[in-house]
């Protein structure tokens, strides 16, 4: 959990007023000089307005060359950033032909398979001539191909679980399949950190929502006790199905969830347990099966397993993974099985081929060392951003971690100094995050190699100097990061 001190909640807060009385000044002085223009159709009322409108003009619009970068090369470790301006305060930014070679710090590549593999890319050539682009079609009509089911068998295979779907969106897997197990009458007890596609299926899906205190068992308790004393709203009656949903990492936080203890709560109540690993199926564990290897849980004890091709497996779409009869029952009623066109064959040969280089079936054991690869350069990577003294979220082991930036006018000074010196970072703010909670977020991959990280750690460093961005004391340099930076390139005041 993020401690905020009263120096940065205020100076932050401070900021943030600064923008809004100057941004409402600037709408003021606007509407003043142009009283007689409006850019709304006559008698129309304006689609945009609210504070909605007014924080993307005056507010995000200020950082917005520093999101939303086009590259012209494939996710890999190094990749080719479109170079791009403005002429008018970021209303407009235009490409240029130019192109900038940075270090990828923000991709989801956590293994490595989203550029061209040795192995998979051969399989997705293939399976691009032999099945074509698309299917074109849905999975119930002529959008199941034998991939599609050999897929579906390795997944649940994979996961351990007796069978599988697979969906051609990963967002959607979580906003429409949550539809599909829920419904009025029935209740769903959501972590309060849980991703967007999980609020919108939860809202989607007509059932009661409850949110407990983040990655907190004894909170998760009290709301279960609570929820089953009173039963339904006003008729009292009990609910028809309580359904837990947490994530393996979280996105935004880079923490792993107290699984077992969640675990061993929801089979107390009898409550379902619903698991999202879109952050860390393939990243963690021994040999990539997701938080329940790495945390020792029976993946037979969690109801519904949810995974996305997103990440780990450099593809797209998603799955659920559980019994046969829940299987069954999302095939006959979950529209994006039966109306969405299903996932493209080619990243579904994808998804299969690096699959089988993690379970060793390519012959090699070139997935466990990139699961050990993934693993030690997180821990590595981590520890010495602490040890600069960067204030860093989430556990070790996991692949994702934010670095804290807080103030306004940081966020977008970090993002351009560091693409300046040729280093491509993710940063995330408001409404993704809470107002003061902005934040950098690294995403480290088996394909960096120590001299990547290394270089990467250089250049954060210097523009965490630069920004001000170190809030915690400087600790001691890893003995294994002395030895291998010989050359002088990391550098801590």
């Amino acid at each position: 959990m993020v401690r905020l001190t009263y120096q940065i909640a205020l100076t932050t807060l401070l900021s943030y007023g600064i923008l809004f009385v100057f941004g409402k000044l600037r709408d003021l002085f606007e509407k003043l000089l142009d009283w007689s223009k409006s850019n709304d159709p006559q008698g129309y009322a304006p689609i945009c307005s609210g504070f909605q409108d007014f924080y993307t003009r005056r507010m995000y619009q200020r950082a917005k060359d520093c999101g939303g970068r086009p590259i012209a090369s494939a996710p890999d470790v190094w990749i080719d950033v479109v170079e791009r301006y403005s002429n008018d305060n970021n209303k407009t930014l235009h490409r240029t032909e130019r192109t900038t070679k940075c270090l990828n710090l923000g991709s989801y590549n956590y293994l490595g398979f989203a550029a061209a593999d040795e192995y998979c890319t051969p399989r997705v050539i293939r399976s691009l001539k032999q099945y074509s682009v698309s299917t074109c079609s849905v999975r119930v009509d002529g959008g199941t191909t034998k991939l599609h089911t050999e897929l579906e068998k390795l997944v649940a295979r994979f996961v351990g679980k007796p069978a599988a779907i697979i969906f051609g969106m990963g967002y959607a897997t979580n906003s429409v399949i949550i539809p599909a197990l829920v419904s009025k009458g029935d209740l769903i007890i959501s972590d309060s950190l849980n991703h967007n596609s999980i609020v919108n299926g939860a809202r989607a899906s007509g059932a009661a929502v409850q949110v407990f205190e983040h990655n907190n068992p004894s909170h998760l308790e009290e709301v279960l006790r609570e929820q089953i004393a009173h039963g339904q709203p006003r008729k009292y009656r009990p609910w028809k199905k309580i359904l837990v949903i947490i994530e393996g990492i979280y996105s935004m936080e880079g923490e792993l969830c107290r699984l077992p203890e969640i675990m061993a709560i929801c089979k107390k109540y009898k409550a379902y347990t619903y698991l999202d690993e879109a952050h860390s199926i393939g990243a963690v564990g021994k040999t990539g099966r997701g938080v329940c290897e790495l945390l020792d849980v029976d993946p037979a004890d969690v109801d519904i397993m949810m995974g996305t091709f997103t990440k780990s497996f450099g593809s797209c779409g998603g799955y659920i993974a559980a019994s046969k009869e829940i299987i069954q029952h999302l095939k006959r009623t979950c529209p994006a099985h039966l109306y969405a066109t299903s996932m493209s064959p080619p990243s579904v040969q994808q998804v299969i081929s690096a699959m089988e280089v993690i379970l060793g079936e390519d012959g090699t054991n070139r997935g466990a060392k990139k699961l050990a690869q993934v693993r030690e350069s997180s821990n590595f990577f981590r520890s010495e951003l602490q040890n600069m003294g960067f204030e860093v979220l989430g556990d070790n082991d996991s692949p994702v971690m934010p670095i804290m930036i807080y103030n306004p006018g940081k966020i977008s000074a970090f993002s351009r100094e560091c693409l300046n010196q040729n280093l491509a970072v993710v940063i995330v703010a408001y409404p993704a995050t809470p107002l003061l909670l902005a934040r950098a977020r690294i995403c480290i991959s088996a394909a960096h190699t120590r001299k990547d990280l290394i270089k990467g750690l250089e250049v954060i460093s210097k523009v965490g100097d630069l920004v001000g961005i170190k809030y915690l004391p400087v600790g001691p340099l890893n003995r294994k990061a002395k030895d291998l930076s010989k050359l002088d390139l990391i550098k801590i005041e």
